[in-house]
């Protein structure tokens, strides 16, 4: 009877050793687009319009940092002051408008982009839409918040990218017409 009950003891500490050991050694999930697979990482420049004026200063870029909780930048900051109207940057649905940590947030899950969508953040931003709401490209979706902003040197409104839990470049989203600086110019043919 002694024996029959050791065998289980240690049949079960046996398992709950290798549960243990497969949990502690398999890669944690990716969460900067440094660590995960291509098709995670893969952003269609399908933005219509900056989030924030015509062309704003990028105050700061995207940093990704090294390591999931490493120092960094997730996100761009754009200048833009108190008041200045936030645009949706293409079509999609509002999945979060509110307060966080005090500071006004609005999300979008951007339409036809993947399961997981990829999902855009604004703030500091007093949001004038809701939660479910469709937006389409060049939407108002609230205006920037006189505090909240993170920035130091100027008001600023930082706008982040996510596909799941991975971070990625949301100046990605934007394609190469609206990235360009200065205006147009025609070149001669021949």
């Amino acid at each position: 009877m002694r024996a029959n009950r050791c065998v289980r003891v240690c049949a079960r500490l046996i398992l709950l050793l290798i549960v243990t050991a497969t949990a502690l050694l398999a890669p944690p999930p990716p969460l900067f687009a440094a660590d995960a697979p291509p098709s995670e990482t893969t952003v269609p420049a399908i933005g219509r319009t900056w989030p924030v004026g015509l062309r704003p200063r990028v105050l700061r870029g995207w940093e990704p940092p090294a390591t999931p909780y490493g120092p960094g930048h997730r996100g761009v900051d754009l200048a833009a002051s108190a008041g200045t109207p936030v645009r949706a940057v293409t079509a999609g649905r509002v999945s979060f408008a509110g307060r966080v940590a005090g500071k006004g947030v609005v999300s979008v899950d951007l339409t036809g982009t993947g399961d997981p969508p990829l999902r855009t953040t604004y703030e500091p931003v007093t949001a004038t839409v809701e939660k479910g709401e469709e937006v389409e490209p060049g939407q108002v979706i609230g205006t920037v918040d006189a505090s909240g902003s993170h920035c130091t040197a100027a008001p600023c409104v930082h706008w982040g990218l996510r596909r799941g839990e991975v971070y990625l470049n949301p100046l990605s989203l934007l394609p190469p017409w609206l990235l360009r600086k200065g205006p147009s110019r025609l070149l001669p043919l021949a």
